[in-house]
């Protein structure tokens, strides 16, 4: 019997909403709602049905001074978010509402934003390269260190003793959590590290670099597995799916990739029209919400996203 081809007879759905251009989209926890972060300073939330049709109502989150870099929803629940922006504040909204519940002023401009998988903390990256932490009970820092060299994307691991700094350097840094003593510098590209993602199932991280490769990492071991090499432009975002079997990434390149993670070979390409800011898998389902660059036929941002792999269009 003839291997069927994953994701061939899928469709992308587009979302209309935003002035500016979308920087950032993430799912909750449940895979029901997609947060969408934008340089019109606004973020809003989409209710999505896996299967549904129905025009989508959207929640607009609005308080932010400047554009909203990233966000990322409580790992624990459902309707809450936390934003991060330009303005130097992070805020904590409910996603039902639309109402900002808590915020707080940091010192520099965020860039980056990620829950703790326990909900219980944030770190935030700045342009300065200030990393601070997040109580998120009470919303203040606990935490704040300042690096001497460019650290781009953050995350946590699964189990959230360990924490990962890609840097501009080429570099992953591998610091214990809490004490955030470094454990490890992982010499993981020849050119900067944009983009990390953890497996869904702990087994591994992937880091999207400037050299244009994705390389895939063991956690137990530290080792570099294999390196995926469809794109051909810096890596600005990468996901895994929910069953930790593929891995989206995309870049300037005019397509998403999707690979397969156990044997390294890209098994689909979603086209699209501009260079991407954010990829993300949807937590339940094969659903890869996508953000970027889009203009419309008269230079301006299109202000939309969209989400592939729907069996309609």
């Amino acid at each position: 019997m003839a291997e069927t081809i994953p994701f061939k007879n899928l469709h992308s759905r587009e979302y209309q909403g935003h002035k500016k251009k979308v920087h950032s989209v993430a799912w909750n926890c449940s895979g029901t709602k997609l947060a969408s972060g934008s340089v019109d300073q606004t973020a809003r939330i989409w209710q999505i049905e896996p299967h549904g049709h129905g025009k989508v109502k959207d929640v607009e989150l609005k308080g932010h001074t400047d554009s909203v870099d990233q966000l990322c929803w409580d790992p624990k629940h459902a309707e809450l978010i936390a934003t991060a922006s330009g303005d130097k504040t992070v805020r904590l909204w409910d996603a039902r509402s639309g109402k900002c519940s808590q915020q707080v002023e940091l010192s520099g401009e965020n860039i980056n934003i990620t829950y703790k998988p326990d909900g219980t903390h944030i770190a935030v990256g700045n342009r300065d390269d200030e990393l601070t932490i997040l109580d998120v009970r009470k919303f203040k820092p606990i935490h704040k260190r300042k690096f001497n060299y460019e650290v781009n994307e953050i995350a946590w691991n699964t189990g959230g003793d360990m924490f990962f700094l890609t840097t501009g350097n080429g570099t992953v840094e591998v610091l214990a959590y809490p004490s955030l003593q470094a454990v490890n510098t992982l010499n993981a590209h020849t050119a900067g590290c944009y983009c990390i993602a953890i497996d869904p199932l702990g087994r591994y991280f992937a880091v999207g670099s400037a050299d244009s490769l994705v390389s895939l990492w063991s956690i137990k071991e530290m080792l570099c597995l294999r390196t995926f090499t469809k794109l051909e432009w810096p890596v600005r975002t990468i996901s895994f799916n929910h069953t930790g079997d593929y891995i989206a990434s995309a870049s300037e390149d005019l397509f998403i990739d999707i690979a397969n993670v156990q044997t390294g070979r890209s098994v689909y390409q979603i086209p699209c029209r501009a260079a991407m800011n954010s990829v993300e898998w949807n937590p339940k389902h094969n659903l890869l919400a996508f953000a970027g660059d889009d203009k419309n036929k008269y230079q301006a941002d299109e202000g939309v996203f969209r989400i592939f792999g729907f069996e309609s269009a």
